[in-house]
């Protein structure tokens, strides 16, 4: 999937840009502390199943960044799984702010985090931020 937004249609036919939402998977996943860092990987698939549901649910735009390339590779076709280049500190901030800066509609992007710092960035660029926790609960309500 591409990284930029799609056309999508409005009732009377016409076109307009869909909200795309990038998600900053660890910060997401972190929010709830539910034993996730006993099974990372695990953790990982379980939020890209969650994103597919909710992307679905509602034809929504949906990038999920990770800190570093999976092995094996973790797959969808309903939502587009990014990652940054090799692992380091910062390095899925960082890729999300890159995905931001060359995005052509930074205005109809929305990244989620809790990061103070990354969203102070990716504001700077033109987006908005929707806060990790609440988020989780949007896409993964706790029992």
């Amino acid at each position: 999937m591409d990284s930029h937004h799609r056309p999508a249609r409005c009732r009377a036919g016409r076109t307009r840009l869909t909200q795309h939402w990038i998600v900053d998977a660890m910060n997401v996943i972190g929010s709830r502390p539910d034993g996730w860092w006993k099974d990372r990987r695990q953790a990982m698939v379980r939020l890209v199943k969650r994103l597919e549901l909710w992307a679905s649910s509602d034809d929504r735009h949906v990038t999920v960044v990770f800190e570093r390339p999976m092995s094996p590779p973790i797959a969808s076709s309903v939502i587009e799984i990014a990652h940054a280049p090799r692992a380091a500190p910062n390095s899925a901030d960082d890729e999300i702010v890159r995905l931001v800066e060359a995005d052509l509609a930074p205005q109809h992007l929305t990244v989620v985090t809790s990061d103070g710092a990354l969203a102070d960035r990716v504001r700077r660029a033109g987006a908005s931020v929707y806060p990790a926790a609440g988020f989780r609960d949007l896409v993964d309500p706790a029992d």
